[in-house]
């Protein structure tokens, strides 16, 4: 991974010492405040080119969740994935941070490679959903007149290419990019692959995710199956139905954020792209079908 630029918010200075020597040692570049004022004032001061932010929720003067509030409260800083250090366990506490904005949690006291893990999978989802969003917003529009279609698609590049495309035919397309992206993503990794969320689980934190799936994409039990999308504008909605050829999955449990899961480095995909990029999202069966819907008669957000 590239040189990360990763914003510290921690008043305890040998915390602050100890996640500093750990991300740094892998390449990143650290900044650092004592609290969630003092770091507010930088980002407002025009410092916000940073990749991932890294907060205490216990501080004096702005607190964490304070923090956190602004950042998702300020359209050019909400996207940048906010990790949220704490010593509370309570579900009640994590259930606050999720429902704020908070896609990573890290309890103290905690290891250095489970620290790097977490920090490495945040700046890694929040650059491909940068570049959706760019990519998204560059394009030009002909693909609204797109009514009907079927697709299929194999390997993890060729979903990706394929939620830009199916963003363009849509309203918001940076904000339909991010969620069309995890859904297909999906559909290969846990669908086709057969990817446990254990063992993504442990490909993270080992680092060799990627080399994983595309070793599987190779054995022969695997390489021929495809994911079919169907694409239908239909009066008022634009309607996507996705379908795999796995063996579906327990999918209710990931419909909604779980402060159980809010310590993994991943697994908050389908609630985020239920939350943000359609108006409703539907597994069908044994899990193998999700049918995702954008309702056209919604007005755009402001931001």
């Amino acid at each position: 991974m590239n040189q990360a630029r990763v914003l510290l918010v921690e008043d305890d200075e040998i915390i602050s010492l100890l996640i500093e020597d750990a991300l740094t040692e892998v390449g990143h570049q650290v900044v650092i405040q004592k609290d969630g004022q003092a770091a507010w004032d930088q980002l407002q001061g025009g410092d916000t080119a940073f990749d991932a932010i890294l907060t205490d929720r216990n501080m004096p003067r702005m607190d964490g969740m304070a923090l956190l509030r602004k950042l998702k409260s300020a359209a050019h800083l909400r996207d940048i994935p906010v990790i949220m250090e704490t010593a509370e366990t309570a579900a009640e506490s994590i259930q606050e941070g999720i429902d704020q904005g908070a896609h990573y949690y890290l309890t103290k006291p905690f290891k250095p490679e489970v620290l790097v893990a977490i920090v490495n999978a945040a700046i890694e989802q929040y650059r491909d959903h940068r570049q959706l969003k760019e990519t998204a917003l560059r394009a030009e529009r002909p693909f609204a007149c797109l009514h009907q279609g079927s697709f299929r698609f194999s390997s993890l590049d060729e979903g990706r290419m394929l939620a830009n495309f199916f963003a363009q035919a849509a309203p918001e397309p940076e904000k339909r990019v991010i969620g069309l992206q995890e859904l297909l993503i999906n559909a290969v990794e846990h669908g086709n692959l057969g990817l446990s969320y254990q063992e993504k689980t442990e490909l993270l934190m080992e680092g060799c995710w990627q080399e994983e799936v595309e070793r599987r994409l190779g054995l022969p039990e695997y390489r021929e199956r495809f994911v079919e999308v169907l694409f239908e504008r239909i009066p008022q909605a634009i309607r996507f139905t996705i379908r795999d050829q796995g063996e579906g999955f327990d999918w209710q449990k990931y419909l909604d954020f779980d402060p159980a899961r809010i310590f993994d480095p991943h697994g908050r995909g389908i609630a985020m792209a239920r939350m943000m990029s359609f108006s409703s999202l539907e597994y069908q069966g044994n899990g193998n079908t999700v049918l995702a819907t954008i309702d056209l008669t919604a007005a755009p957000e402001a931001g």
